[in-house]
């Protein structure tokens, strides 16, 4: 199969692993879109589930579906969150954050009992790092300090969008800090979240994720 059709191959698959009815977090991307289409076509057809988006993008369409939607204020209790995400490792680590919203997915992610993420064999990694830079949501102010202090650990890039930066949902603007394969990752969060100015990064794993790709379950 395409890219498209392991991409929905993935969101439908997501579906069997959801209850009957409950609160599911609705992630952010093209492939977390196509499952936000397919929770609207249970919805329209009966189904009791309500969201939690991680983006206004996300927000936007779940509404425009009729998916009943709880605020961004929390606190939620969440059954399952589905997500993608730009490169999973075989311990099921990941690197997310491609679309601009890993401060808002990582909260989600952390306030769910179970997380499935859900990905086409192209976004699978031996480690993390061989093909994909670490996102980082950073502060305006000072970002070109943070930036400095990015470049202990790799090349940071600032996102842009248009010709100017890309500004999240949260306010925060992305840094994407190129740093090669990572030996340990648990040790490069703990030490990107310690740079002052540094909101969150795009490195996720608490080995909460159940991962799902055409070509690998685990």
């Amino acid at each position: 199969m395409d890219q498209d059709q392991a991409k929905l191959a993935a969101a439908r698959a997501a579906v069997q692993l959801l209850p009957k009815s409950g609160v599911l977090g609705l992630g952010t991307g093209s492939t977390a879109k196509l499952f936000i289409d397919e929770i609207g076509r249970l919805v329209k057809e009966g189904a009791k589930y309500i969201g939690v988006p991680t983006s206004a993008a996300s927000r936007t369409q779940a509404a425009a579906l009729g998916i009943p939607l709880l605020d961004d204020v929390g606190p939620w209790e969440i059954d399952v969150c589905v997500d993608g995400a730009d490169e999973v490792d075989e311990a099921l680590a990941l690197i997310k954050g491609g679309g601009g919203a890993l401060t808002r997915e990582k909260i989600v992610n952390q306030s769910s009992k179970t997380n499935v993420i859900i990905v086409d064999a192209s976004k699978l990694s031996r480690r993390l790092g061989e093909k994909w830079p670490v996102p980082v949501e950073v502060m305006q102010f000072g970002h070109a300090s943070t930036a400095r202090e990015l470049g202990r650990f790799g090349e940071p890039k600032l996102r842009e969008k248009d010709g100017k930066p890309f500004v999240t949902d949260a306010g925060g603007l992305i840094y994407d800090v190129k740093c090669g394969v990572i030996e340990d990752a648990a040790a490069l969060e703990k030490a990107l979240d310690a740079i002052p100015g540094v909101a969150e990064t795009g490195l996720f794993i608490r080995g909460r994720a159940w991962c799902w790709s055409p070509s690998r379950r685990a």
